[in-house]
């Protein structure tokens, strides 16, 4: 889950031989080169790191780790590491699911009381609507006061449910879609139920033993929470070790440890048909309903890389992030396990392990290197991209420079390296400009993650937006908006560091804010305003404004 403020990073990655630029399979050496390069940029060797793997079918293209396993010995991470994988566990609990359906143990159109009695409008929830985030049951994650709770305490499956049973409905079961950990606890209930065996012990005895998954488990197993290495988050720019959960608590959802030499055991076995019978399997990986819009099947997500069809599920734990990725056609696995929850998206385990697949294939994502270009090139780009009545993307030169901002964004620089055709500096987006017989520019075509077709969005007649301008503030004018401010159990800390104002949210990196008169201040990096109470002394709250999304925050004693 995301905190309404996001940050900005650059996004590096090393150039690759000449050889790989060719749309022919990478060799062992190539992607290891490039591999380590990748690392290297991205994580720091006295730091939090991740162990990696890339394999094609069997054969192991790159297998390594960088970083720290305990920053306070400084213990380094090794590639037999174990990691909580958070909800990459989802896929285990989908796959246990359907070897129950395949047993005749369970239907997927069975109503959730048949294996929870009472839970509210349970009858009207199917089994199915569980594993592809239908159900419409709140996500238990997202309820504030759980965020609040004690989560370092053991729960049983009961009363893991009790915290989200009576929780209003996000929406009639079917109706929509909404990723839900709590559909995974439910799912692991109803595994309970019909297995007789606790969620993990089935596991284990349907999945992990048979395909000698050795180092695969329950979190909370005593003998796998020794061999897990330690987890890390950022405070304040600082790592610091990760909040105290008890691995109960993220049950079937998230709660499983592994290594990327058991994930890739597993990806060539899911997909190789020796875990489901080819009509689970095709249940599995193919969206359904409200679903398919999501691109979600039963713990596993569809999407491309470099115009291939990629199956893949992220996760995301206190002090851990993952990514287990498989593309089909050339039988390619990459995981990444990561021991920093505090990467953002475009230095995180999905965007390492995304590049690495498209340099497995032969097709590495270009690099950007920019041509020159001069301002009076660069400012004709400059205008209103309009998506539809409420969204657009803005090009505006800043500083000198081309950026692109979504109305709710970020704010992302852009790299010329063609005439008409732009790398965003953080990030795989790609777009290209489309200009008429007279050389106008009217539309361009965004292409997310720089994946085809893209889609094309024409250039609006309306004028640019008025830039924010930042007004001088006496430093009591500024002191007076410092402070820790709570909305729920989101904090936001408000701070100055060598004469900035800053603003940081949870455990995410402080942004700098700027003030446009002594109650206001705004974000460049996301289009986001701060609304400080006004009066003297200090201030009492605070608003978090972003198009759509509107939270007022209390100052905390």
């Amino acid at each position: 889950m995301r905190s309404p403020l996001l940050f900005i990073a650059l996004a590096v990655a090393g150039a690759l031989p000449t050889s790989m630029l060719a749309q022919t399979p990478a060799s062992p050496a190539e992607v290891t080169h490039y591999a380590e390069r990748l690392m290297a940029a991205t994580y720091r060797p006295d730091a939090p790191g991740a162990a990696v793997l890339v394999a094609r079918g069997d054969e192991v293209l790159f297998r390594g780790a960088r970083g720290l396993a305990n920053v306070t010995t400084g213990a380094p991470l090794t590639a037999d590491a174990v990691f909580r994988i958070g909800s990459v566990s989802k896929q285990f609990a989908a796959a246990g699911l359907l070897k129950l359906v395949e047993a005749g143990k369970v239907s997927l159109d069975d109503p959730l009381t048949k294996y929870v009695p009472g839970f509210p409008n349970g009858e009207h929830i199917t089994v199915l609507e569980l594993l592809n985030h239908t159900s419409g049951v709140k996500n238990y994650t997202s309820i504030a006061a759980w965020r609040a709770s004690p989560i370092e305490k053991d729960l049983s499956t009961a009363q893991t449910i009790a915290i989200f049973e009576n929780a209003k409905a996000d929406f009639a079961p079917g109706s929509d879609w909404s990723y839900s950990n709590s559909g995974y606890v439910l799912v692991g209930a109803v595994i309970e139920a019909a297995s007789g065996q606790s969620w993990h012990d089935y596991l284990r005895d349907a999945l992990f033993q048979p395909l000698g998954l050795t180092h695969t488990g329950y979190g909370a197993d005593p003998r796998f929470a020794a061999q897990q290495v330690d987890g890390y988050s950022l405070d304040d720019g600082k790592v610091v070790p990760a909040k105290v959960i008890s691995m109960t608590i993220p049950h079937a959802a998230g709660a499983l440890v592994s290594t990327v030499d058991d994930l890739l055991k597993w990806n060539r076995a899911l997909h190789e048909g020796r875990v489901l019978r080819n009509p689970s399997y095709a249940r599995m990986i193919t969206p359904v309903g409200k679903a398919r819009a999501a691109k979600y099947g039963f713990g596993i997500e569809l999407a491309t890389v470099r115009g291939r069809p990629m199956l893949e599920h992220s996760g995301g734990i206190f002090g851990f992030e993952s990514m287990l990725e498989y593309v089909q056609g050339p039988d390619i696995s990459v995981v990444v396990l990561q021991n920093n929850d505090s990467n953002d998206d475009y230095k995180g385990p999905d965007m390492i392990a995304r590049k690495l697949a498209a340099a497995a294939l032969g097709e590495p994502y270009p690099e950007a290197t920019a041509i020159p270009m001069d301002m009076a090139t660069i400012k004709q780009f400059e205008g209103v991209y309009r998506i539809d009545d409420t969204s657009a993307r803005v090009l505006r030169v800043v500083d000198g420079k081309l950026t692109a901002q979504r109305t709710g964004g970020e704010r992302s620089a852009l790299i010329p390296i063609a005439r008409d055709e732009f790398l965003y500096s953080d990030g795989l987006n790609r777009i290209t400009m489309q200009r008429d017989a007279a050389g106008a520019i009217t539309a361009m075509r965004f292409f997310a993650d720089g994946e085809p077709p893209g889609t094309l969005v024409a250039r609006s007649r309306e004028p640019l937006p008025t830039a924010r301008q930042e007004v001088p503030l006496r430093r009591e004018a500024l002191e007076r908006v410092l402070g820790t401010y709570a909305a729920g159990a989101a904090h936001l800390k408000v701070f100055m560091e060598s004469n900035q104002v800053k603003a940081q949210m949870g455990g995410q990196p402080a942004v700098d804010i700027f003030a446009e008169s002594p109650d206001h201040f705004f974000l460049t990096v996301v289009d986001a305003t701060l609304a400080f109470a006004p009066g003297k002394g200090s201030a009492a709250t605070v608003t978090l404004s972003q198009p759509g999304h509107t939270t007022e925050f209390r100052r905390l004693p």
